[in-house]
């Protein structure tokens, strides 16, 4: 009897240990969800960064930014477009300057086959004086650009954009919902040139004036940061 006794005590002793080890979860197992859980926070966190700004699809609003002739420039005033070219770029930055007699040639093409290229300078001179307004109109009569270069004064139209870089480059596509973006990113693979090899920008406006989408619509920018205070 006392044998039975003491062996139902030893079996209910080890059902209270199996299941209490069953509800508590190990170190290791709780380290692991940790981790897990902080990854997945990190991850939305990167995903909440990059989605700032338009996204390819997104429809984009119309500016009304004053250009280096005085007049203020929109959208808007190039009612026979079928897009528009939209470089957020300045006059200091590297960059910048690598990329310019590339913008007036595109501007050339493109503008006659119903594509404009309009320039903004997203940087605050208070920052950078180089950028600012007066350096402008000396920079776009020294490089005679073909297309507007307005200033963003006040920082409001880069940020709605996402623009990161100068340069960094919208095409607008004009459809019956409205201004569309249809590539974001990046005018060629190369500041130098002569070393380029894959011509994003080009590529995403000859494949929207065959009716198709640009692929890819999206690459990463590169450059300058833009300035803005602190």
């Amino acid at each position: 009897m006392i044998i039975l006794k003491q062996g139902i005590l030893m079996f209910l002793l080890l059902v209270l240990v199996a299941s209490c080890a069953n509800e508590a979860p190990t170190t290791e197992e709780t380290t692991t969800q940790e981790t897990t859980e902080a990854t997945a926070a990190e991850t939305k966190e990167e995903v909440k960064v990059e989605l700032v700004g338009y996204q390819v699809g997104d429809i984009a609003e119309d500016f009304t930014l004053k250009n280096v002739d005085g007049k203020m420039v929109s959208m808007a005033d190039y009612p026979d477009a079928n897009g528009y070219i939209i470089v957020f770029t300045c006059n200091h930055c590297p960059y910048s300057i690598a990329y310019e007699d590339r913008l007036i040639e595109m501007d050339k093409k493109y503008k006659a086959l119903g594509y404009p290229m309009i320039a903004i300078n997203p940087n605050d001179p208070e920052v950078n004086e180089e950028d600012s307004y007066e350096e402008m109109i000396v920079r776009a009569e020294e490089k005679g650009f073909t297309f507007p270069y307005l200033m963003d004064e006040g920082q409001k139209v880069y940020p709605k954009y996402g623009a990161t870089k100068t340069p960094h480059v919208y095409v607008v596509n004009k459809t019956e919902s409205g201004n569309q973006v249809a590539y974001i990113g990046a005018i060629d693979d190369s500041k130098d040139a002569e070393s380029v090899t894959a011509h994003y920008l080009t590529n995403a406006l000859d494949a929207l004036i065959r009716g198709e989408e640009p692929n890819p619509s999206f690459t990463k920018a590169f450059g300058c940061s833009v300035k803005c205070k602190k």
